[in-house]
């Protein structure tokens, strides 16, 4: 049940920003909105956010990437140090805290070098070292970590997965119960719940039609991708795509067909070909449905499209990949991260957001909501890319989307601050509805 608690009226980010920038400490800062249920934004409160607020948590750090998951969210600063704020049931915050949920980010230690990239699951959490060792830790119940067979099932630090020694982990990607890693020689490994093929190692189904819901315990080679190197990996609910040197774009999993695009593929256990895309450099997957990029700076979503989340207007299932129009036409887009049902791009420094809002617009009529993710001020759904208002020449550098939550990277200090008044006058309100969801890795860049 979703519990209303009192409006709260935030200060304007403006004042905040002045201060920062003219005191020489920082030039990037982080935002989140949405639902802020287990203190998820890292906020100090359970409060939900309607437009961007600014994380005020790191005063002595430069963040430099964001990763959301179900209902936490980890932090990548620019000296290699993570924080973790929201859910800890499974023990995904890799935090010494015994709490089930903390409301601000608290530092994940335990990491033998500087971290370069995290990402955030479903429970399940992963950092990458500048040596490419892997850690993970949080919910380890289908054997998502990759720790082995005798491991716990909830591991509540980082922990070195062993078995990947000898290889350099350059991305990793993690889903609802599964996870994928890409080597620095273009290798794909998966590992975690089987079930509907997310792993790619074609595991058959039994005499009534059903996939087995077979686990892997640690990474295990994807021998599809024999002779192909693999630059881009993402993973979603019940399925994963990858993209190879040649800007072709793969998935599998999740057996219904036209949710991911297989064309005339019907074995959705091995990497099969998305067909009818030009050559691609980015992939996102969310709950149902996936987007890429294409080398041209194009958006092409398919899949689901519950809630507009494709973006191409309308919430008609888009069996094969369809360009998102609209804004898109004369921008290029740089990247794109999907929610569970809901998507966001930057393009030109700039973020967009469209699909599920949170609740279509209960908290207009009646005062609260489940979301607010897409940080319009609203819980109504978009069915087309919707700008998001930062401020004149505020630049958004990485986003990352979590099952009901958003975060974002960006630099303000080019801004004229008069005109940044505009970024944020939040109305909070919180509500407790758990919530879930994935994210691919979030990678520390320089802006």
């Amino acid at each position: 049940m979703w519990r209303r608690i009192s409006t709260v009226l935030r200060p304007s980010l403006s004042s905040f920003l002045n201060r920062k920038v003219h005191t020489g400490s920082r030039r990037r800062f982080v935002a989140l909105w949405g639902n802020g249920d287990y203190g998820r934004l890292g906020l100090g409160s359970l409060q939900s956010q309607w437009t961007p607020t600014a994380c005020r948590a790191f005063d002595d750090e430069c963040p430099r990437a964001v990763a959301c998951g179900g209902a936490h969210t980890l932090f990548l600063t620019e000296k290699g140090r993570v924080f973790a704020t929201g859910l800890n049931d499974y023990g995904q915050l890799g935090v010494a805290s015994e709490q089930n949920y903390v409301l601000e980010p608290l530092e994940v230690s335990g990491f033998s070098s500087k971290i370069i990239q995290v990402a955030a699951g479903f429970y399940h959490s992963a950092a990458i070292t500048v040596d490419g060792e892997l850690y993970m830790w949080g919910n380890n119940s289908s054997g998502q970590l990759g720790l082995g067979k005798r491991a716990n099932s909830r591991i509540s630090a980082p922990t070195k997965v062993d078995s990947l020694g000898g290889l350099s982990i350059k991305m990793v990607a993690l889903g609802s119960e599964h996870s994928i890693a890409l080597t620095d020689l273009g290798h794909l490994l998966s590992w975690g719940a089987g079930g509907s093929g997310r792993l790619g190692h074609g595991h058959r189904s039994n005499i009534m039609g059903l996939f087995r819901s077979s686990s892997e315990y640690t990474p295990r080679l994807i021998k599809e991708f024999e002779g192909l190197k693999v630059q881009k990996i993402a993973a979603g609910l019940l399925h994963s795509v990858c993209i190879n040197e040649q800007g072709s774009v793969f998935a599998f999993g999740e057996r219904t067909v036209e949710k991911l695009g297989f064309s005339q593929s019907k074995n959705a256990t091995l990497p099969s070909l998305v067909n009818e895309l030009p050559s691609c450099e980015e992939v996102a997957c969310g709950g149902y449905h996936t987007c890429v990029i294409t080398r041209d700076g194009e958006l092409y979503a398919w899949g689901s499209n519950e809630n507009g989340c494709l973006g191409i207007g309308g919430t008609y299932v888009a069996q094969s990949p369809e360009r998102v129009e609209g804004l898109f036409l004369k921008l290029h887009v740089t990247q794109v991260t999907c929610g569970w049902k809901h998507t966001a791009a930057i393009c030109g420094g700039r973020i967009f957001t469209w699909g599920w809002g949170g609740s279509h617009g209960t908290f207009s009529d009646h005062g609260y909501s489940s979301g607010g993710q897409l940080g319009q001020g609203n819980d109504v759904d978009y069915y087309e890319p919707t700008e998001v208002k930062l401020g004149e020449n505020v630049r958004a550098l990485q986003v990352s989307c979590g099952f009901n939550h958003t975060g974002l990277d960006f630099d303000p200090s080019r801004a004229p601050f008069v005109k940044l008044a505009c970024v944020i006058l939040a109305v909070s309100i919180s509500v407790t509805r758990a919530g879930s969801g994935f994210s691919e890795g979030a990678r520390s860049t320089r802006g």
